[in-house]
């Protein structure tokens, strides 16, 4: 499966993010493509350890089981997944600087470790899971804006 540990994988991830424009619109969704680079950096922030966020209920008692879903295969993650609240994003903001920020935290997974990472909805992950999701999360956002 691909990993954002992996550098080719890493380098394709961030060559889509930069072909990616203000103008794009969402082929689903409701997020703008400022918001969904917003709703990606947070996310990258957390798996990094740099932002925590409480575990949510719901995710205590289906979170595991979700995850397994998503790591038994190479699928590609579903349109219209529910998403923590946290990372809902409304309002706007600076898109370039915003799309920066998002390459540079995906940079970032060169030297990471996080060993003792818990998702708030899907608990306990292993660096492994941690790099299949990462990858298999940015490309669902990536496909969503045409990239």
């Amino acid at each position: 499966m691909k990993t954002i540990f992996n550098t080719n994988t890493s380098n394709e991830l961030i060559e889509r993010i930069q072909a990616l424009q203000e103008i794009d619109n969402a082929q689903w969704g409701k997020m703008d493509s400022y918001q969904m680079l917003k709703h990606c950096t947070l996310s990258e922030e957390l798996f990094q350890g740099k932002k925590q966020y409480k575990r949510l209920f719901i995710g205590k008692l289906f979170g595991g089981m979700a995850l397994k879903g998503i790591m038994k295969n190479d699928n590609q993650m579903r349109k219209n997944q529910p998403t923590h609240p946290e990372f809902k994003i409304t309002g706007s903001g600076d898109f370039n600087d915003e799309k920066e920020k998002w390459i540079k935290l995906l940079n970032d997974y060169s030297s990471f470790s996080n060993s003792e990472f818990t998702h708030p909805f899907f608990g306990k992950m292993t660096n492994d899971e941690i790099g299949i999701f990462v990858y298999k999360h940015t490309d669902h956002h990536l496909r969503q804006f045409g990239r």
